[in-house]
């Protein structure tokens, strides 16, 4: 199970970890965004930093319904204490976690402040 808390601004947010080039390993908290259908969003500058590989471009329809083209690179997670690999695109906001990477799993919000997010397999 994960574990994570609704911040000051409503926010779900979750801490897991990217793996890196050379076994480097960094730690992130990231927001919950259900309207977003990819795995995690991270900015250039970490990805630039963990030496993540490349993958393709792909367009995306962005929250204002505008298109917009992505970079997307692959790379390795710590999710739910299992190494997993997922697509990143990257995206100069704050990370995001979408519901590719939710797929499998029920997400439990407590709607408040201080409130505490869960996230856990589904049987």
């Amino acid at each position: 199970m994960i574990i994570g808390h609704v911040n000051s601004r409503r926010e779900a947010i979750v801490q897991l970890a990217v793996l890196g080039e050379n076994n480097q390993r960094q730690g992130i908290k990231a927001v919950i965004d259900t309207g977003y259908t990819g795995f995690l969003t991270l900015p250039s500058a970490l990805i630039a930093k963990l030496g993540l590989i490349w993958f393709m471009q792909e367009e995306g329809k962005l929250g204002d319904g505008s298109m917009c083209m992505f970079n997307v690179f692959e790379a390795s997670i710590i999710w739910d204490g299992q190494i997993r690999p997922v697509e990143i695109n990257e995206s100069e906001a704050e990370p995001l976690i979408g519901m590719g990477l939710l797929e499998g799993y029920e997400l439990n919000i407590q709607g408040l402040a201080g409130g505490t997010v869960t996230i856990k397999v589904l049987p």
